[in-house]
């Protein structure tokens, strides 16, 4: 499967002999180079083909930098004009194609949104649901809320459809591949919310910057003003780096690049909720989280680089180590991350939730998500995800490596 083999690349010491640049160890990982592309039904395959070319490209220029890479992503158009006219048992036959020649790649895929107004057609929530159920690799989103204001109808839909994933999906796993953004825009490299609208031929990047932060909050401990200067200067040299490979890339292939997420990506143990326990000298979720999130979201959005995607703050919980454990032990909740998404943060992200948890509980979360992110105009999503047979105080037993076990809470 795909992702395990991603785990055992991630294990392995990788020593690249960098052009003038520090040993691969010392940058942070390169955790999504994302190219997007409009596929057409007659030739798909050969887009496919040469999308990879662009991003191995990249890859290999990232390399020769010292950097290690994560993973290559495409993002398709959105999931009713990639199937359009397709019968659903075609429909579901074609993203079965694409998600197995997205593991014999090895890359990524995202087939966009099913829903992005109210208005479209709620067929395509019942094929991703197929989808998401039965497919091991494919991602998508649907969008709960944009400029126009919050999508009450697709609230509801997407509530029914993550409560049916959960309890059709092996280990209730199809939940991990998808969420519901509100006021995100397109071409983000950061899945399952990445999506574009366009003719393709781009691409994005994105760090893996916890252990970025991490550096810089052990040495500026409790100092706001050193910490924010020093961790945009630590970001923007990363992101530099970024954009002059993108530019280069684009010059020598005729795609564009449109620019680098610097949200600092945590997974295992670079792990975001270290890096900020480094700072205030207590447990994630303590007083003083809420001014380290603000911290990393000023020094984000002060990289002087192109940017795009969510650029902020990302709290994924059961993707980071020391989150995973902060959450059993209950330092944290919902509410607190909802707190810190008001300043800083990108959402509710792999939310593990009781199997009991109900329709009507699943829209209130996407609705407070959805609320915030229009009040404050800022991209926000929603990975939520119940586990059927379990209840609170039970632990989790997702078998992925990109999940990390933790315990169960009650819902208010």
């Amino acid at each position: 499967m795909k992702r395990i083999a991603v785990a055992v690349l991630l294990s392995l010491c990788v020593c690249v002999a960098a052009r003038g640049q520090a040993p691969a160890s010392a940058n942070p990982k390169v955790r999504a180079i994302t190219g997007f592309v409009r596929l057409e039904q007659g030739t798909w395959e050969k887009q496919v083909a040469a999308t990879l070319v662009v991003l191995r490209k990249v890859k290999s220029e990232f390399e020769a930098e010292g950097y290690q890479v994560e993973s290559l992503r495409i993002t398709t158009q959105p999931l009713g004009e990639l199937v359009k006219g397709m019968p659903e048992e075609q429909a579901l036959a074609f993203l079965e194609r694409l998600d197995q020649l997205s593991g014999k790649e090895s890359f990524d895929l995202n087939v966009g949104p099913a829903i992005m107004h109210d208005g479209d057609d709620p067929a395509m929530l019942h094929l991703l649901q197929q989808a998401l159920s039965t497919l091991p690799n494919i991602e998508a989103s649907t969008i709960i809320a944009d400029e126009s204001g919050i999508h009450w109808k697709t609230i509801h839909q997407t509530a029914e459809m993550v409560k049916y994933v959960a309890e059709h999906s092996p280990r209730a796993q199809g939940t991990f591949n998808f969420t519901a953004t509100a006021m995100l825009k397109p071409l983000g490299p950061f899945y399952p919310g990445s999506y574009h609208t366009g003719a393709g031929k781009q691409f994005a990047i994105g760090f893996e910057g916890a252990g970025v932060v991490a550096e810089v909050f052990t040495k500026d401990k409790g100092d706001a003003d050193a910490a924010t200067a020093d961790l945009t200067a630590a970001l923007t040299k990363h992101a530099k780096v970024a954009d002059a490979i993108g530019n280069k890339v684009a010059t020598e292939t005729g795609w564009s690049y449109v620019g680098v997420d610097p949200t600092p990506a945590p997974l295992g143990d670079v792990s975001i909720a270290a890096a900020i326990e480094d700072f205030t000298g207590a447990k994630f979720g303590s007083s003083g989280t809420l001014t380290a999130a603000r911290i990393i979201t000023a020094a984000v959005k002060a990289v002087a680089v192109k940017q795009t995607g969510y650029s902020g703050l990302m709290v994924p919980v059961m993707e980071d180590k020391l989150m995973a454990q902060r959450w059993a032990e209950g330092t944290f909740n919902v509410d607190s991350l909802l707190a810190y998404s008001a300043v800083c943060g990108t959402g509710l992200d792999t939310i593990p939730l009781p199997g009991d948890v109900s329709v009507e509980q699943l829209e209130r979360m996407y609705s407070d998500v959805a609320s915030l992110a229009v009040k404050w105009n800022k991209p926000l999503s929603a990975r939520l995800q119940p586990i059927p047979g379990k209840k609170a105080g039970d632990r989790t037993e997702y078998d992925d490596p990109f999940l990390f076990n933790t315990t169960l809470h009650a819902l208010p």
